[in-house]
């Protein structure tokens, strides 16, 4: 299959976002298309597989102009969609939701779920994974659900697969598989549009690279004849230097000291510390059990056993404002529903934790809070329209900064960041990562988890790996390898 399109333009009421795009791809390549959060490359998409309107431009599906009423029309026709951002039904078993409105009914009319488990089971085989089609989709984790996501999509007949950061929750072992099963997508004949932002994926994988900036296509290119410093300078219209900024941490006292922290058959025995001035690092594959250490650190799961302290003092912590209020901070994996309230304001979103700051005999001072808002939003280079525009209504890496936003507003001493820059491009990515230096430098403690080991590698003091609920090691990143951290995120020894 091959898809055309030409002079593609999208407004939302005075908002231009996309203005005289082009785009294409063919079967049997990788097409990547780059571009900051913003840029227009999810809504290219929504076009073409019809869940938006163009206000103009032509789409052409093997040279005859096509256009979908919806996005179960574009499937039929072949285009397959891995959203960035999942819409699954949490309480429903796995296999319910692989299978929504799609399901295989026998000649009698009945739900056909032994054929369905069938196909589902060998979808999930060839991105070699295991999951229990009964289990209700909310429990597994946003990676297992990503992956999920993909398996979905190898159910159907694709000629054309579109990929929305897929890669995003995902971990070095788990991404090496994806790639295969792409590897063999491309000698199948199918087409792969393949939006990302890490730029290891765009080189690994892809056969062309088209970037955008600001609902515009700036350039197209054989990936074989550019390189990360051209396609930087045309996400950004600037050239942005070294991907991670010096670290320069001057240490100071322990912040934050965990002893003996576990959850019966999540997690066991962990113990570590935190310096003002750092940034430790943990690592380790999907479901080791990192996102549910610091859950629990902040009070939203429970712990049968160890203890917390904060500036060298005993603390108890059963419930997020408990740990608000010894000035921890939390900012989640799963931003969509665990960390923003979407259908509030931006100004809402980011008062939620610092809001008593302003209020005084049971009154808020707005004004002064509209300033601190402000002047967050302007910190954090939120792009929107203004501090009362719906979180929802923002791209993700603008989402992100706006949950970064409130849990720097609220001074927290201890800032826990799991998966900080996952879905950001590659300038939001550089911008948080100087806003983690500027608050070690003011002295915050910080505890990145990240499935990017680029990043752990190149932008922490330490690491902390964890393999199946225990941890393996603390090893100083100066020190450290993708190697020698990869052994010990395998239950090796160092």
């Amino acid at each position: 299959m091959e898809i055309d399109m030409q002079h593609i333009s999208k407004s939302f009421g005075p908002n231009v976002v996309l203005k005289d795009v082009n785009f294409s791809v063919t079967g049997g390549e990788v097409h990547a298309l780059m571009g900051e959060n913003g840029a227009g490359k999810s809504t290219m998409m929504n076009i073409l597989t019809g869940l938006l309107e163009p206000n103009g431009g032509v789409i052409k599906v093997d040279g005859q102009e096509t256009h979908f009423a919806n996005a179960l029309e574009a499937e039929q026709h072949g285009i397959a969609f891995i959203h960035q951002e999942m819409n699954n039904f949490v309480e429903m078993p796995v296999l319910d939701n692989m299978f929504l409105n799609k399901e295989i009914k026998s000649r009698w009319g009945f739900i056909d779920n032994d054929k369905m488990k069938a196909l589902a089971n060998a979808s999930l085989d060839r991105l070699g994974m295991k999951v229990n089609l009964e289990r209700p989709i909310g429990e597994l984790s946003v990676g297992q659900q990503q992956m999920i996501e993909i398996a979905k999509s190898l159910m159907t007949d694709a000629k054309v697969i579109i990929m929305d950061e897929p890669t995003a929750a995902l971990t070095e072992n788990e991404i090496q598989k994806l790639f295969t099963v792409i590897k063999s997508l491309k000698a199948q004949g199918v087409g792969i549009i393949y939006i990302s932002h890490r730029m290891e994926e765009l080189f690994a994988i892809s056969d062309r690279v088209t970037v955008m900036r600001d609902g515009l296509t700036i350039n197209t290119y054989k990936t074989a004849e550019t390189n990360v410093q051209q396609i930087v300078h045309d996400m950004v219209g600037r050239d942005l230097g070294d991907f991670y900024p010096d670290r320069n941490p001057k240490f100071g006292d322990t912040m934050i000291k965990v002893n003996g922290l576990t959850s019966r058959g999540v997690f066991k025995d962990i113990s570590f510390a935190v310096r003002s001035g750092e940034i430790l690092a943990f690592s380790g594959l999907m479901g080791a059990g990192r996102t549910e250490i610091m859950r629990a650190i902040f009070g939203i799961d429970k712990l049968d056993a160890g203890t917390i302290e904060i500036n060298g003092e005993t603390v108890q912590i059963s419930n997020p404002n408990e740990a608000i209020a010894h000035n921890v901070g939390f900012l989640t994996e799963d931003r969509k529903s665990e960390g923003l309230i979407l259908d509030d304001s931006i100004a809402d979103n980011i008062d939620l934790p610092s809001i008593d700051g302003f209020t005084k005999h049971g009154l808020i001072d707005r004004k002064a809070d509209r300033e601190f808002v402000e002047l967050l939003m302007k910190r954090l280079t939120v792009k929107a329209t203004s501090a009362d525009e719906e979180a929802g209504s923002l791209s993700g890496g603008n989402q992100q900064k706006v949950v970064l936003a409130k849990w720097v507003g609220s001074g927290s001493q201890v800032l826990i960041l799991d998966e900080p820059t996952r879905g950001v491009d590659v300038g939001a990515k550089r911008e948080i990562y100087d806003l983690m230096n500027e608050l070690t430098d003011r002295g915050t403690a910080i505890i990145m988890v990240s499935s990017d080991l680029d990043e752990v590698l190149g932008f922490s003091d330490n690491i902390a790996v964890v393999y199946e609920g225990q941890l393996m090691g603390i090893v100083p990143t100066a020190t450290a390898s993708q190697e020698s951290v990869m052994t010990l995120a395998t239950g090796g020894e160092r």
